[in-house]
């Protein structure tokens, strides 16, 4: 496999910058992650997020904290005991009614008067729609560094967070540090760590935090909520089988190859970034370091080349198999099996001995 270059920013004069940080960054200690809620249900992408962090705390060995902001109720505490069987040591709770619903100005406010009242060395939020907007909100109003669209995190021997993510039009990875500002925070792609195990456990230490607002302070109405009904939309971030197809197919026609495939699979199908600027699939199907990123059992890409950009959206799947006809082509260098052949050959051919290998009850049960 291939090794990604990586330019590690800041590094110059590290040392030197190292001893001069402030006294008072003494005071910053423990790893925060931010639990986000979407309609009284927890984003699964945060117990993703907890497993990440619990492994940053326990090499700098501090405490693992969850932050629970959301309206009073059921919803929000048992938010907050969950956190516990994901690894939390202790809980920050901000449980208040003007926080049903997600606006910027209450949760805003309610996360960086957290911050500025406990002190956490690093603060961790998911690269969600509502994670990148509040992070940037947040990080602006403490006048600290951000790094988003993280792909890896760890902590380096000064103990700083090395935050790593693409760069350059995704072409490099690059780790970058925040060493003159705390806290230090990142905004990490979804789907690119590993669920952790959930171990039951008893509530642990919550430490409960008052909002200070009230509904007239807030600019931001919201007068309806109006869900997304439209059931063709991809779940390819948590799908176990996903068939995608790249420029290599030569044609929009083409690509139904790669429907048809993931139907008799029951899989969901996706797409490179290319195809979604040529108008062939639409962009709730891309894969990659601008879309979707993917952790499926088993990934088929079909006349992909396999740049970075796309890398980084599916080397989380447990087994990648690559169909393209140049034998040198990058995706070769992380994918588990592949197969030097033209994709538009090869896949109905798989699509025919798939279909009459499963059988008709589960051909019954796909076609349903």
């Amino acid at each position: 496999m291939a090794t990604q270059p990586k330019a590690p920013a800041a590094s110059a004069g590290r040392a030197a910058t190292r001893k001069e940080l402030p006294e008072h960054f003494k005071a910053y200690k423990h790893v925060w992650v931010f639990i986000e809620q979407e309609r009284g249900q927890v984003h699964p992408v945060s117990w993703e997020l907890m497993g990440e962090g619990r492994k940053l705390a326990d090499k700098l060995k501090v405490d693992l904290a969850a932050v629970v902001i959301g309206p009073e109720g059921e919803a929000t505490q048992h938010a907050a005991a969950d956190a516990f069987c994901y690894g939390a040591d202790l809980v920050y709770l901000v449980a208040d009614k003007v926080l049903e619903g997600y606006r910027n100005e209450s949760y805003t406010k309610a996360l960086t008067d957290l911050v500025n009242s406990y002190k956490p060395e690093i603060l961790l939020l998911w690269a969600t729609t509502l994670g990148r907007d509040l992070a940037g909100s947040v990080a602006t109003t403490l006048l600290t560094g951000l790094t988003a669209d993280c792909t890896e995190l760890d902590v380096d021997a000064d103990n700083s967070l090395a935050a790593t993510r693409p760069t350059f039009g995704g072409s490099l990875l690059c780790t970058i540090y925040t060493l003159n500002f705390r806290p230090q925070m990142a905004t990490v792609r979804p789907r690119v760590m590993a669920m952790p195990e959930r171990v039951p456990r008893d509530i642990g230490r919550v430490i409960t935090h008052p909002l200070g607002l009230v509904e007239d302070d807030i600019v931001t109405k919201i007068l309806s909520f109006v869900p997304d009904r439209d059931s063709a939309k991809s779940n390819l971030a948590y799908a176990d089988v996903v068939v995608s197809g790249g420029l290599g197919l030569g044609s929009p026609e083409n690509f139904q190859l790669v429907r048809q495939l993931a139907a008799v699979l029951g899989a969901e199908y996706g797409c490179s970034r290319p195809l979604v600027q040529k108008g062939w699939v639409t962009s709730d199907r891309q894969i990659g370091q601008t879309g979707k990123t993917i952790r499926p059992k088993l990934y088929i890409a079909a006349g992909i080349s396999g740049a970075i950009q796309h890398r980084v959206g599916v080397e989380g799947a447990d087994l990648i198999v690559a169909i393209n006809t140049d034998k040198n082509a990058p995706i070769f260098d992380f994918a588990h099996m592949g197969i030097v052949t033209d994709a538009i050959r090869l896949l109905p051919a798989l699509t025919a001995a798939f279909r009459a290998r499963l059988s008709p009850h589960t051909r019954d049960r796909i076609a349903s």
